[in-house]
């Protein structure tokens, strides 16, 4: 994705890197966030990830019914590609139009075009009008002034009645990474369910827990990962 999340593997936007599996911005050591720095990072390969749908969403959709859904922070597409091969009608944002050109191109090929409404977004300026059944936020971390917080708890208000918010973050740092990324918070699913600031009485926590992951190094070597994962439903009114 681009807008700020995905998985690393080989390269880095949405932030974003290629990646094994997972299809949504990295964390990447930058000044960057922009659309600008994000465009170049794409401009750099022809494919960025691994066109594989991030593993927590197939584990935590697929027993959903389809409906509307928001996937924030896009990139490539294979989210948003693999929800409207299963009937979901999808608005992807990211903030890199590259990413986006690429990825409704992907969803041409897979002949889903007509399920998808793209829109190129910065999230910390703007957030995109209307609810959704499921809203999707994977891998949400950036360097900078990201306000993640404020993100999700948009992303939360976005969700329609009877729908449900989905987000999956990093755990802590890959086992390739020896040092910490400065200013990039890793917050545990309880700590973003709190941030969230959800009304009593108005939610369900159907999930908040860690879970591991398969994933590849930089140098494509298998190696495991802790991820976090947060699924929670707004009731109906």
């Amino acid at each position: 994705m681009t807008a700020f999340a995905e998985e690393t593997g080989t390269a880095g936007s949405s932030g974003t890197a290629q990646r094994d599996d997972e299809e949504h911005t990295p964390v990447v050591e930058s000044d960057a966030g922009g659309a600008e720095f994000w465009d170049a990072r794409y401009s750099e390969s022809e494919r960025i990830w691994s066109g594989n749908p991030n593993t927590a969403l197939v584990r935590e959709v697929a027993g959903l019914r389809p409906g509307t859904a928001l996937d924030l922070g896009c990139g490539e597409g294979a989210d948003t590609i693999w929800l409207a091969q299963r009937g979901w009608r999808v608005t992807a944002t990211d903030i890199s139009a590259v990413a986006l050109e690429r990825a409704a191109r992907h969803a041409e090929e897979a002949g889903v075009a007509d399920a998808v409404e793209w829109r190129q977004a910065d999230l910390s300026v703007s957030f995109p009008d209307g609810e959704f059944d499921l809203v999707s936020a994977h891998y949400l971390h950036s360097p900078g002034d990201l306000p993640r917080e404020e993100i999700l708890r948009r992303a939360a208000s976005a969700v329609a009645p009877g729908g449900v918010l989905l987000i999956v973050g990093h755990a802590g740092l890959a086992p390739w990474e020896p040092t910490a990324h400065e200013g990039v918070p890793l917050p545990t699913p309880q700590e973003v369910l709190d941030a969230l600031d959800l009304p009593a009485g108005g939610w369900e926590v159907q999930r908040c827990e860690e879970f591991e992951r398969a994933q590849n190094d930089p140098e494509g070597r298998p190696a495991t990962r802790t991820d976090n994962v947060l699924r929670v439903r707004r009731l109906p009114a």
